[in-house]
């Protein structure tokens, strides 16, 4: 379902005295904000995989975190945290006047989602996390299994790179790349807005946040919990996540059940980004959801 699309606007603001730059996509009743994963990524593969809400009658906005894609890049790590992204966010959805939105967060979109729904829920229509989690210590856990499945050989190997600092040996790479593919994204050609999000990709605020890849999290997010608070999330919920997700199911069932009001679906034959890797059912389940809590 999903295609490429030219946006019809693109905006450019200042936030906090940076440039910041989104995109918007047909003129909707209600808009579909969308907060793409990394950190650090330009938000091409995101807005690209739902842009295609318009022809359901949704407008669909996106933009690039500063720090990425055509926003500005300043090189200072004490700006790659979660509280300032959340602002950012707000100020992005008060300077577009958008008012209440559907908030779409992936992956680490979604763990801005959830800081920004605690913080600013009166603005949102639902929240729709994807690919998700909101307790990073239990996410090590999961991916230290997902790793496990390597061998025990393999395993030792990453964890004595990981020690050494030498994420770009070539074996270190290779045990990554098979995880990418397996749990990231299982398409043997991965479309092309992930290539071009990937290919511009600023690892400064990615390390500072995260860690260098995807399955070794050392960054500043990662003690963040916030299971504890997700009862004061009253809001309508939609939770998916692959079957073959880095961010696994377990995660998701995490979320489900410390909210008051969600749903959790698992896509069939999927990874970390089922809108390209199973459209057929991903976009029934999303497209059902707003239909259920609209506005109207």
């Amino acid at each position: 379902m999903w295609r490429e699309m030219t946006p019809d606007d693109r905006i450019e603001m200042t936030v906090d005295g940076y440039r910041v730059v989104a995109y918007s996509f047909g003129s909707g009743g209600e808009t579909v904000f969308c907060l793409n994963g990394g950190p650090g990524l330009p938000c091409d593969y995101l807005r690209e995989a739902h842009s295609c809400l318009v022809d359901q009658g949704y407008r669909v906005v996106a933009f690039d975190q500063l720090g990425t894609g055509a926003s500005d890049r300043p090189d200072d790590p004490a700006l790659w945290t979660i509280g300032r992204y959340v602002e950012e966010t707000e100020t992005v959805r008060k300077a577009l006047g958008l008012g209440k939105v559907h908030l779409l967060g992936h992956s680490w979109g979604g763990w801005l989602a959830i800081d920004y729904a605690l913080a600013y829920q009166e603005n949102l229509h639902t929240l729709i996390l994807e690919d998700t989690v909101a307790d990073m210590p239990h996410l090590i856990i999961e991916l230290e299994r997902l790793r496990a499945a390597l061998g025990p050989e393999t395993v030792a190997m990453m964890q004595k790179h990981e020690a050494q600092g030498t994420f770009d040996h070539p074996e270190y790479a290779a045990a990554v790349t098979i995880l990418n593919y397996r749990h990231v994204c299982r398409l043997s050609e991965w479309p092309a807005p992930v290539r071009r999000s990937l290919d511009d990709w600023n690892t400064g605020p990615y390390m500072t946040m995260q860690g260098p890849n995807e399955f070794l999290y050392v960054g500043n997010l990662k003690d963040w919990n916030r299971v504890p608070d997700l009862p004061k999330i009253t809001v309508p919920v939609l939770i998916t996540h692959g079957e073959h997700d880095e961010l696994t199911p377990a995660c998701g069932l995490r979320i489900k059940l410390a909210l008051r009001d969600a749903e959790l679906r698992i896509i069939s034959n999927a990874s970390h980004m089922p809108f390209y890797e199973n459209p057929a059912v991903y976009y029934p389940i999303l497209i059902d959801f707003l239909s259920r809590h609209g506005a109207g």
